[in-house]
């Protein structure tokens, strides 16, 4: 039987700006075992996602994986630019970590009383790659948030984060400094994609990034680590 299956999310799970996990994830099931939807928009805080979700209980999952903090989470850093994203997202409030658990919840709590999916919550995919750095304490912290929506509403927890950090330990990669990548360099990566055939791997490794390729957007190696860490819960869940 194919388990239906609605990832919800940001650019992390549209799949133009980062490797595609929902790819990743359909080619670790066996054939036929799932059925794959995706409800992203770039650059969307939890609060985008809550106004959302009618096209999400319309298409009647079994299960719903929930990526989704990363912006609220960057937002929390210093020189991140507020006022332009509230302009572009239409935010009625500055962004904040309270803020942002209220969205998460509400999401949750929609979704639990208008469908009988099963919800999953992942923890957010490490900021740069300095694990003491501020961009990754960020990441952490909302990670933690996330955790604590979990348990409230008794949702699965999926740990990307300590996934990804664990990774970053074993790598031991080069101590490059965070920088959030501006529009036009992001527009960047999609043209080296698009027009000069130029991988994502290939872009991260010529900054000398191991799971971005520019500090937030994944490459196949982060990408690979969200479908692993949904296969492994999906194993669970059936077993």
């Amino acid at each position: 039987m194919t388990t239906r299956i609605a990832c919800l999310g940001d650019s992390l799970t549209r799949g133009q700006l980062s490797a595609d996990y929902l790819d990743l994830l359909q080619r670790r099931r066996p054939p036929g075992d799932v059925r794959l939807a995706r409800f992203a928009v770039n650059g969307d805080f939890a609060h985008n996602l809550s106004r959302r979700l009618d096209a999400v209980v319309a298409d009647v999952p079994d299960v719903i994986t929930v990526l989704i903090g990363t912006n609220d989470a960057r937002a929390s850093l210093p020189g991140y630019p507020v006022e332009r994203a509230m302009k572009r997202k239409q935010l009625p409030q500055r962004p904040s970590a309270d803020w942002f658990q209220q969205g998460l919840q509400a999401v949750v709590e929609r979704l639990r009383t208008q469908t009988d999916a099963t919800i999953a919550l992942l923890s957010l995919p490490v900021l740069g790659q300095q694990l003491d750095g501020a961009a990754a304490r960020a990441s952490q912290a909302y990670s933690r948030m996330i955790a604590e929506v979990a348990t409230t509403t008794k949702a699965a927890y999926l740990p990307l984060h300590e996934r990804q950090t664990e990774e970053l330990r074993h790598a031991d990669p080069p101590p490059i400094p965070y920088r959030a990548p501006t529009p036009a360099e992001s527009v960047s990566v999609l043209v080296r994609r698009a027009v000069l055939r130029r991988s994502l791997d290939t872009v991260s490794r010529r900054r000398g990034l191991v799971l971005t390729t520019d500090h937030i957007h994944q490459n196949s190696r982060g990408a690979g680590l969200v479908a692993e860490v949904i296969d492994t819960w999906l194993s669970t869940r059936s077993a």
